[in-house]
């Protein structure tokens, strides 16, 4: 069981990504007796759990993350001021050692003449604090004098200068002046300050308890600070107090410049930690060691190991964690890795890799999450042949001709000019102050070095190198020497030996023969600019690309390259054999949490790939059809809203999520309604009363919201266009109208129902492939049956698990009162309730159960088809001991099924095709472990083999295992 991070987050977090104490768990999820019981259910069921760990980041808004609170009360004095990646020296204007927290929703000085900033007085603790709504900033002990001697003649006035209560007073605000200040990081004034600090605060504290002259004293000066005090407010005294903080607080669009802690991408509450600090390791895994020990954990998967300054050291020693408790382990610690395996914990990255990249050998790690074996599998079923075609349609409708490169390296720019741009600005100051240290280099300018920066990331060809230790490997030479290349041709700068300089720092080389100083300076930079890039290519490609290049929008997924335009078969077979080989026990996954589209969707508007004429048409006609629904914003505006492009995207996005049938409770759309046959020969059209059409708007409403401010085009997250996005969501409502005048439903219905039902064949064949394929095949939520979501969070609804579970329950029971054959028919003649999908699961797993050396460490064997129909099924070969199984789908249906959806199956379909089976597999007898139908291989011509005819007769999909006699 593969769960979300269960650590203590934000209050009401949606995701579980915001964590604030790696300690505890988070109380809206469950508490330690829940967790226990979770642990003892699954150790029945014989199952284990995977832990979603999160090393790169923590929550640090609010008032709930210790660690962070204390830093800013203590700034680079403080216990965990190395926790947290900040460059404290970064902010030029105002005294150094300050970080920038920008949180306000306004300018800070129009907030704070508003009175929402408030200084507050914990009497209990003795502490000052100032708070912005629920976000809590601690008062540096040292300027506490400041307020607790603001109008002190008042109380002496008040209690006489020689009375103790004043004399402790007196005492103790000298006391806190001489605090160590928070320049002074020794670890002897560091420890000085935190144990004095705290035993002044109780003093305070106890002062307050037992005179109350002082604590009405305290609560005048809050209130004077707050300037509430008079007629006239006074914000100086707050204004003041503030600027000597060990923090700035700033309107928020103020972090795009200026940010000087590094965050999870541009998500200002999220600061990112120094895990590569053997202290912050400890302690952010203590509670992770103690469920390892204990057997209630068993495997990790690892958040973003991208944004970590050294990954493979930080993987390196989560292995010897493990390794250390190896002898209290539990024997299924890593249930699904052979037992010679060198790594004792199953490790999973989420690690997106580019088509021509490689995961790193040299990771302790079994693989990625499975984004990559996602865009492999998917692209199966995208009809490469159609790509120029394709381009044709998407260029014609939009009446444009983006180039996806240029866009690419465009939103990069557009990503570092705006969201993080402060980070490359401390990156630019440090490798100036590199190139100052030397006398060949000391010229370049800062501003020359920032604009190389830039053009290099731009140019970068994967999310980021792994330089480590001033060492860099063979790939990471040659995706620098590309990046370099690419921006220094593209340079207009008129020294274009910065790049060269640049360069040899990227890849450490500019620090041999140098002092250590000087070394030490260039490793660092070499690595820190490695966590820059994989943010700028995430929010430039995945955040913002992906939402404007839309000519086949299955394509824009995490993990996938849209101008990859379909996977032969013999790249998804190279693909499978390279991770048997290499990653064996790598996840598998085809819809997850992060993904754009969930994988029925992208099966649905894949076929549009191969009905590339039939899409034209259906794009000419509905856009005459709803050309009164858009909106003109402006009267000398030419162009309407919605653009033509997120028109475009619309209509596949609608073809994908329809759901089917006619829902008629809330949620039906994901509940498994039985229904009469889908006739053969005939589509039925998912038709939707008033309120299922009204639900799903506001979905669709709330995606293309999204889109649009991802986009960055028309709108954004930073600077929403209201008109634009009101006039997109009219539109959107136009669309799905019930009224009988829309005439585009009545169009847009039968093509839906014909793409749907290919798309659901496509759906059966990825998920076989999935869990039969070199890996461990990984299930998203509610994705047993159909699921047409869209991007979070849509893909976060509550799922129905009840539906599903009565639906196993009475798949269960029909094939206990018929066989397989007949059970797995009929499921198939009602394929829009989802139970098919279900059925192929169970049964798959099931078997996967049953034979689990064969999955984990079996080998694998493409075959290869002959005759017409060659290139529409995928099948291989998975052998290991006593057991073979051989794998059959179909793939690229819409022409074998035709505008009327007939079934892949029989003769007439797949005609003289026929699979080869070479020698050493040439059993007599196969079982088909999904119909029971028993088969033998036929003599064809000088080869043996399958005939599609007669492996797809009745039933299009073939789990063929060898009668245990013929082994």
């Amino acid at each position: 069981c593969y769960l979300s991070p269960l650590l203590k987050a934000r209050p009401g977090s949606r995701h579980g990504y915001d964590i604030t104490d790696h300690g505890a768990l988070n109380p809206e999820i469950a508490g330690a007796g829940d967790f226990e019981r979770f642990a003892a259910a699954l150790k029945r069921c014989a199952m284990g759990q995977i832990m979603d760990m999160v090393p790169n980041h923590m929550g640090v808004m609010g008032a709930d993350n210790h660690w962070w609170l204390d830093v800013l009360e203590n700034g680079p004095a403080s216990r965990f001021a190395g926790y947290f990646d900040i460059d404290w020296y970064a902010i030029a204007e105002g005294p150094p050692g300050r970080v920038l927290l920008p949180v306000l929703g306004d300018h800070y000085g129009a907030i704070l003449e508003n009175g929402e900033l408030k200084l507050a007085f914990d009497a209990a603790q003795g502490a000052f604090s100032v708070f912005y709504y629920e976000h809590r900033f601690p008062v540096d002990p040292r300027e506490y004098p400041r307020i607790l001697g603001y109008g002190l003649e008042r109380l002496q006035a008040r209690l006489g200068g020689e009375h103790p209560e004043f004399l402790s007073l007196q005492s103790l605000i000298t006391a806190l002046g001489h605090l160590p200040s928070r320049e002074n990081v020794s670890p002897e004034a560091v420890a000085e300050r935190a144990r004095d600090k705290e035993v002044h605060k109780r003093r305070l504290a106890s002062l307050c308890a037992g005179s109350a002259d002082i604590a009405q004293f305290i609560q005048e000066n809050v209130a004077a600070f707050n300037g509430t005090s008079a007629d006239t407010p006074d914000f100086d005294p707050l204004h003041e107090l503030l600027g000597a903080q060990a923090y700035r607080l700033a309107f928020w669009r103020a972090a795009a410049d200026e940010i000087n802690y590094r965050r999870f991408f541009d998500i200002n509450e999220l600061a990112a930690l120094r895990m590569d600090n053997p202290e912050v390791f400890e302690h952010t895994h203590q509670r992770v060691r103690e469920w390892l020990a204990r057997g209630q954990v068993h495997g990790l998967r690892i958040d973003h190991p991208d944004g970590l300054y050294a990954p493979k050291e930080y993987l390196e020693r989560l292995q010897a964690m493990a390794a250390a408790l190896s002898s209290t382990l539990s024997p299924t610690l890593s249930p699904n890795v052979a037992e010679e395996s060198p790594q004792p914990l199953y490790v999973v990255v989420e690690k997106i890799l580019a088509s021509h990249e490689h995961l790193p050998e040299s990771w302790p790690i079994h693989g990625t999450t499975g984004y990559d074996f996602a865009a492999v599998c998917g692209g199966l079923f995208v009809d490469g042949g159609a790509a120029d075609h394709f381009t044709r349609i998407y260029q014609s409708f939009i009446r444009a001709r983006p180039d996806l490169d240029e866009i690419m390296r465009a939103n990069k720019h557009l990503i570092m000019e705006s969201v993080l741009a402060g980070e490359l600005q401390v990156l630019a100051k440090q490798l100036t102050r590199i190139a100052k240290g030397d006398r060949r280099t000391c010229d370049y300018t800062f501003n020359s070095q920032r604009s190389a920066l830039a053009e290099i990331v731009a140019s970068f060809p994967v999310y980021r190198t792994y330089v480590a230790g001033c060492e860099s490997s063979a790939e990471d030479v040659r995706y620098v020497d590309w990046a370099v290349g690419v921006a220094k041709k593209r340079s207009q700068a008129a020294d274009t030996g910065i790049f060269d300089f640049v360069h040899d720092v990227l890849l450490a080389r500019q620090a041999q023969g140098k002092s250590e100083a000087y070394q030490t300076a260039v490793c660092a930079f070499a690595m820190k600019f490695q966590q820059y890039t994989s943010p700028v290519m995430a929010k430039a490609v995945e955040d913002t690309t992906f939402y404007q290049y839309n000519r086949l929008v299955s394509l824009n997924e995490v993990g996938g390259d849209p101008q990859r335009f379909g996977v032969s078969l013999a790249a998804f077979h190279r693909e499978n054999q390279e991770r048997a080989r290499r990653w064996p026990h790598a996840m598998l996954a085809t819809s997850t949490h992060d993904n754009k589209r969930s994988e029925d969707v992208r099966a649905r508007i894949s076929v549009l790939s191969e009905i590339p004429e039939q899409w034209r048409r259906a794009l000419s006609r509905w856009s005459k059809l709803n050309r009164g629904k858009h909106s003109q914003l402006d009267t000398d505006d030419t162009e309407r809203a919605p653009s033509r492009n997120d028109e475009y995207l619309l209509y596949q996005i609608l073809l994908g999520v329809w759901p089917f049938g006619a829902p008629s409770t809330p949620d039906a759309a994901d509940r498994l309604q039985p229904g009469p046959p889908d006739a053969v020969g005939s589509v039925r059209p998912g038709t939707l009363d008033a309120e299922g059409l009204a639900r799903l708007s506001e979905r669709v409403e709330t995606y293309m919201l999204k889109v649009v401010r991802e986009a960055k085009m028309h709108s954004s997250w930073i600077n929403p266009n209201t008109r634009y996005e009101e006039a997109t969501r009219d539109f959107v409502r136009a669309l799905l109208s019930p009224e009988p005048a829309n005439l585009f439903l009545r169009d847009f219905l039968p093509l839906q129902a014909q793409i749907a039902r290919v798309g659901a064949f496509n759906s059966l064949s990825q998920l076989l492939l999935k869990l039969t394929s070199p890996g461990v095949p990984d299930i998203y939520q509610g994705n047993e049956v159909w699921d047409f979501s869209l991007v979070d969070p849509d893909n976060r609804r509550a799922v129905d698990y009840e539906a599903r579970r009565a639906a196993l329950q009475a798949i269960k029971t029909m094939e206990a009162d018929e066989d397989a054959g007949a059970s797995a028919q009929r499921l198939l003649d009602n394929l829009r309730d989802g139970r098919i999908k279900l059925y192929l699961t169970w049964k798959t797993l099931t078997f996967r159960r049953e034979c689990e050396p064969l999955f984990r460490d079996g080998d694998y064997l493409s075959l290869k088809a002959h005759g017409e129909r060659a290139e529409h099924v995928c099948a291989f070969v998975r052998h290991h001991g006593d057991d073979t199984l051989l794998v059959a789908v179909p793939r690229l249906l819409g022409g074998l099924m035709g505008e009327h959806g007939r079934p892949p199956v029989g003769a007439p379909v797949w005609g003289d095709t026929w699979l080869d089976l070479p020698p050493e597999r040439m059993h007599e007898k196969w079982t088909n472990l999904l119909t029971g139908e028993t088969f033998t291989t036929q003599t064809l011509g000088e080869a043996r083999g399958f005939t599609l005819a007669q492996l797809f007769k009745s039933f299009p999909y073939a789990l063929l295992r060898v009668h245990k006699t013929e082994v």
